[in-house]
Parts: structure tokens; C-alpha cells; sequence
């Protein structure tokens, strides 16, 4: 069995609001020396059998057509460990 793990993050140039009230809060929990603060999605993915070409192909299908919104979000996939 194979774990491939998807990250999902909104582009660039779109609006996060929930990374900007996570920043909003950082002083006052202490936190201190964050530039910025971007919330994303992780997804893991256990296959069964191995994780050849094809298997991450058919992942980073699922991640587009299911997991991530591509006009607004970016996505990664890679094998976990």
C-alpha cells in the first residue's frame, strides 16, 4: 500500500481570508516575526498496490476534477515517506 498526499492552496493573487484573521490573532496569542499566514488542504490518499506513474497520474486526476478548484486553488501531489 502507498500514501500520496495532496496539498491544496488557494493561487496566489486570491483573497484568504482565513489566513488573514489567523495573522489578525497571532499578536495577541504572543506570536510574533509572521510575515504571513496562507491556509491550505491536505488530502492522503492510500492506494492499493504501489504508487507507479499511472497511480499518481489517476491521483492527480481525482485531486482536479474533485479535490482542488483549479481556477482558484493550486495543488501538489507527491508520495508520502
Amino acid at each position: 500500500m502507498a500514501r500520496v498526499v495532496v496539498d491544496v492552496m488557494l493561487k496566489p493573487e486570491i483573497l484568504d481570508p482565513q489566513g488573514q484573521a489567523i495573522m489578525g490573532a497571532l499578536p495577541t496569542l504572543g506570536f510574533s516575526g509572521v510575515a504571513a499566514v496562507r491556509q491550505g488542504k491536505r488530502f492522503e490518499v492510500d492506494l492499493e498496490g504501489e504508487a507507479d506513474d499511472a497511480a499518481l497520474d489517476r491521483v492527480r486526476a481525482l485531486a482536479e476534477q474533485l479535490l482542488a478548484n483549479p481556477v482558484i486553488e493550486d495543488f501538489t501531489v507527491r508520495l508520502d515517506g
